[in-house]
């Protein structure tokens, strides 16, 4: 993957080393404009040229090679901090069923991920059950339902309206009796600023955890690349309600910036565990650091 937005930064470092022979001011000033024109936070920019300025000064960073492998650095650090605190890896339990419970507000690719997420699995030989959670909408249960059938995944599902915590709850009584793996659990995200929805995520929670005897596995945040730093705000809603594990980036192919990763990891404090880079059933990827920072400047 390609963010076309990023080759001006590397267009820019070389014209302006190469033609000076030298690391000066301006190109910071290019910089920081350019970083924050591409998603990436003001904090994080700032941060990522005073240690650039710092290496010019101390290592003497002459060519333009060394400025951008500089910068590149600083950015991986901030991706690699959210990783620190919980590892890129999805967590199993040490016995099954594995619990993921999938938040976010809908239209964000939540569904999709879901199915993309229990594909990859039954392609690793895994028995995945679908929890239809998101019982406030008919259609997406019914979206839900039609994953499953193309993907060959088993289902648990209640009329709509029913208690989203009940579906989660005899999804994982149903993966425990059939001898399944995993259970993936679609949650309510439609008007996430809807106290009353936030409740009922806060009840899944719970309901997971005492029915576990541990918290749910893994607690992902599905957000929408395309959607720029409206995806921060998004976050903090679910964040103020659940212990989030971690960030599942859908539509990142559809993102010409890509800066906003940066910002996520830098704001959130979270490792980003998974992408989403198409709308194909494989197009779910374990997100690397390094190569995604390397395909910024690509």
């Amino acid at each position: 993957m390609q963010f076309g937005f990023f080759k001006k930064i590397v267009q820019k470092v070389d014209q302006l080393v190469t033609g000076r022979g030298r690391v000066d001011e301006d190109l910071f000033e290019e910089l920081e404009a350019l970083l924050i024109q591409g998603d990436v936070n003001v904090h994080t920019t700032l941060a990522a040229l005073q240690d650039l300025r710092t290496a010019v000064q101390d290592e003497r960073l002459a060519n333009s090679n060394e400025v951008l492998d500089r910068l590149k650095a600083s950015l991986r650090t901030v991706l690699e901090k959210g990783e620190a605190r919980g590892g890129s890896a999805l967590k199993v339990a040490p016995a099954p069923p594995t619990v993921y419970l999938i938040v976010g507000v809908n239209g964000v690719g939540k569904t999709t991920t879901i199915a993309k997420l229990a594909h990859k699995l039954q392609k690793q030989g895994k028995r995945v059950v679908l929890a239809a959670g998101d019982t406030f909408r008919a259609a997406a249960i019914d979206q839900l339902e039609i994953w499953a059938g193309r993907t060959g995944t088993e289902m648990v599902k209640h009329r709509e309206g029913a208690d989203p915590s009940a579906v989660v709850y005899d999804a994982i009584k149903a993966a425990r009796a059939r001898q399944a793996d995993y259970v993936i659990a679609d949650t309510a995200g439609r008007l996430h600023t809807r106290g009353n929805l936030m409740e009922e995520l806060k009840k899944i929670y719970r309901v997971t955890e005492k029915e576990l005897g541990h918290p749910p596995d893994e607690t992902l945040l599905v957000l929408d690349a395309t959607t720029g730093q409206n995806a921060i705000s998004q976050a903090k809603q679910f964040l103020n309600a659940i212990p989030v594990t971690g960030i599942v980036l859908a539509k990142l192919d559809g993102t010409a910036r890509g800066g906003i990763v940066i910002t996520l990891a830098d704001e959130l404090n979270l490792p980003i565990k998974l992408v989403g880079v198409g709308e194909k059933p494989d197009d779910l990827q374990e997100f690397d650091p390094t190569a995604f920072v390397d395909s910024l400047f690509a």
